[in-house]
């Protein structure tokens, strides 16, 4: 910005409270800050005497406006600062990464017969959700462990309790069959209670629980019901035996450390209920490069905690964090009670945050042992890619195109893509195939590549292509195509890209899975990578995920049309009766077995419907 430009818009800056905005160029976001006083905040970045980090001088050479939203207070800027951030992601401030997509476990207690379930979007509906998790894998586990322990039901059917079976989780005692009545709803209730209260940490409260069930129903000569109840006290009771005992003192708190890197961190996170270590979880933090503990810490929890189910009363942090006073007063706004924040000194709380400190040193070191390698490797073979292929540049960016079809039916094609050698699966896409009918596969891979490049932005062909919408994938130009196929299908396709006159500007490949041979345009002879060779492993990769994705759809495709094809020739089932139908019974088949009086159960069908069916 103009010296004179700047200093005219810091005149109209109020000394409010509020958040202030950086914007490059083309309006992208840089940077969001937060400022007791706005104008003074702003003014310290562009001062002639400021000593800013080479981060920010840095972001200072590309900032072409800003702006700014004035808030009632501190905590309110502090709520919008955080929300911006998640929503924009700067480059300049620090962040949790990919905080949008954590997962949680979702129960919703409003219904009748609750599930437990993975969900990555969390609302206020009144439901139970448990999280954020760091990894879907982290939720899958847990629930895993939950079905192992507790008998809900795993299905998505309507319980209505008149079903005429029960499916096998009932018979090896993993549901109490509420759809058959084995339960009722306030029975399967105390279930889900039980789940609830384990996810919360309450181990000892669901055993004691347990324990006067199984007594209760010993007095009453209930002998099979009393075992089942012994053996899951076992089982959790096991499991509370592996949570290690952390506190003398039966409190909940969560442990927060962490360890640098150059411009990402590790946090880790120690979740401590009632004395016991229950779980532990760690995040990535980026842009954290010239800015300090205190406030990667800061920005660590005003993010994390934002979104967490749970706010416990204690926290033990290694660091500070900046305005803890102001972070400190929005915890208790959220929990709606007093919340404790120390940095220990000395004792056991002070060894058990540099235990989980040395935890956060290990992750940190085990990622960046991992990233070299992979990134030595990847750097490897994309070097070795471009020697060997004769490319004109690095392939940075790799998409791959594949077909899938039987006989010729359902043709459908795919494209993935690789950056850097790393799938970038928001890039992926399907083509169902419209103008070719038969055996045709050079065809249907000329129709595939012929829609994709004429969305590209790049192609001649008299005008006709179309233009990418701005910050479209279509518009990203490859640094290589590689076509599952030999020598046709090579030919087939460099027809499309002289046809298309992109001949010379994306360059083109194909992988024959016989021999792994690679043939590229005007070089008649096959190029054979070494077997053990990087380059070998990448287009390898590239080419089976390709083909993965176009299998995939295509089975789902053909699973769709041939499960529909029987029920749309019914007169008057239309989707929604199609879709009870088959949520009911599950396949055609199923429902051809069944008879008339199980049909017209369904809700929305009657019994002369049941009987189209069945004829």
């Amino acid at each position: 910005m103009k010296p004179k430009v700047i200093e005219e818009q810091l005149k109209a800056t109020p000394t409010r409270p509020g958040i202030y905005i950086f914007r490059d160029p083309q309006d992208e976001v840089l940077y969001v800050g937060k400022a007791a006083s706005l104008r003074h905040r702003v003014r310290s970045y562009f001062a002639p005497s400021a000593l800013l980090p080479p981060k920010f001088r840095k972001m200072l050479d590309r900032v072409e406006s800003y702006e700014y939203i004035v808030t009632d207070s501190e905590q309110e800027a502090l709520i919008l600062e955080n929300n911006l951030i998640k929503r924009h992601k700067p480059r300049y401030n620090v962040r949790l990464k990919d905080d949008k997509s954590y997962p949680y476990i979702k129960i919703d207690l409003t219904e009748d017969f609750p599930q437990v379930y993975f969900t990555r979007r969390r609302e206020d509906d009144g439901a139970r959700y448990f999280g954020p998790f760091a990894s879907a894998s982290s939720v899958r586990k847990t629930l895993d462990l939950l079905k192992k322990l507790f008998p809900y039901r795993s299905c998505t059917k309507t319980i209505t309790g008149k079903d005429p079976r029960p499916c096998l989780d009932y018979y090896i005692h993993r549901c109490v069959g509420p759809c058959i009545g084995a339960a009722s709803k306030e029975e399967y209730a105390e279930v889900i209670q039980q789940v609830v209260l384990f996810l919360e940490g309450k181990h000892e409260k669901v055993v004691r629980d347990l324990k006067e069930k199984m007594k209760s129903a010993a007095e009453q000569l209930e002998f099979e019901r009393a075992t089942i109840l012994r053996d899951q006290v076992r089982a959790i009771e096991r499991v509370s035996e592996q949570q290690k005992a952390v506190s003398a003192k039966i409190l909940d708190e969560d442990v927060v450390a962490m360890a640098r890197g150059k411009d990402e961190g590790w946090v880790e996170v120690f979740f401590i209920r009632e004395g016991k270590l229950i779980g532990r979880d760690h995040f990535m933090m980026e842009g954290i490069r010239d800015e300090n503990d205190e406030h990667v810490m800061a920005s660590f929890i005003k993010q994390f905690y934002d979104n967490a189910s749970y706010i416990p009363p204690h926290f033990l942090l290694q660091h500070s964090p900046e305005e803890i006073s102001l972070i400190h007063a929005w915890l208790e706004d959220k929990r709606g009670s007093r919340v404790d924040l120390r940095v220990p000194q000395m004792g056991d709380k002070k060894r058990l945050v540099n235990m989980v400190a040395q935890n956060a040193a290990q992750g940190l070191e085990q990622l960046r042992v991992k990233w070299m390698a992979d990134t030595d490797a990847v750097a490897s073979a994309m070097e070795q890619l471009k020697e060997e292929l004769n490319l004109p540049r690095l392939p940075q960016r790799i998409e791959c195109y594949d077909i899938s079809n039987i006989q010729g039916t359902n043709p459908v094609g795919s494209m993935v893509v690789f950056e850097g050698g790393q799938a970038k699966k928001a890039h992926y896409r399907r083509f169902q195939i419209k103008t070719v009918t038969g055996i045709d596969d050079y065809s249907m891979m000329q129709e595939m590549l012929r829609r994709r490049f004429r969305r590209s932005g790049i192609a001649k062909d008299g005008g006709s292509a179309e233009k990418p919408k701005e910050g479209e994938a279509w518009g990203i130009v490859p640094d290589l195509v590689l076509i599952d196929g030999g020598k046709g299908h090579l030919s087939a396709v460099l027809e499309v890209f002289l046809e298309l006159g992109i001949a010379e500007q994306v360059p083109l490949a194909s992988i024959a899975k016989e021999r792994e041979e690679l043939f590229r345009p005007q070089i008649p002879e096959p190029i054979l990578l070494p077997r053990t060779s990087q380059a070998l492993y990448l287009v390898q990769r590239v080419r089976d995920e390709a083909h993965r994705f176009a299998i995939t759809y295509h089975q789902r495709l053909r699973t769709k049309r041939g499960m529909g094809s029987a029920m749309d020739a019914v007169p008057g089932v239309g989707p929604k009766r199609k879709k009870a139908l088959l949520r009911k019974f599950g396949s055609v088949k199923a429902i051809r077995e069944a008879d008339i009086d199980e049909i017209a159960a369904v809700m929305g069908m009657t019994r002369s419907l049941a009987q189209k069916v069945k004829e």
